[in-house]
């Protein structure tokens, strides 16, 4: 797992700083600070996961690792993908007006 915390967002409640001590630290005014380079080994995952979770404003995110080798799967259908959008010819259907 890999973490990062977005300085920007936090407001200072200090949660995380409860849930995972050995991860995140307070400066003088409350607001957190990411301790180490963000990488968090299996045994840390739990306590880690609920600061995540438990973050107020979501200044804590998990970063995804990226595999540019995995192509998602295309679909089989034949279907038009512009079917489905609201445009003015379909306004009664969706119920939005200009």
């Amino acid at each position: 797992m890999r973490i990062r915390l977005d300085r920007t967002l936090c407001d200072g409640f200090g949660i995380c700083a409860r849930h995972a001590p050995a991860y995140f630290s307070l400066d003088d005014w409350g607001y957190a600070s990411l301790i180490g380079d963000g990488n968090v080994p299996e045994q840390d995952h739990d306590a880690v996961l609920r600061a995540l979770l438990d973050c107020p404003v979501h200044a804590i995110m998990e970063l995804s690792e990226r595999r540019p080798d995995v192509v998602p799967p295309h679909s089989a259908t034949d279907e038009d993908p512009g079917a489905h959008l609201k445009t003015e010819g379909n306004e009664a259907e969706w119920g939005f007006t200009r």
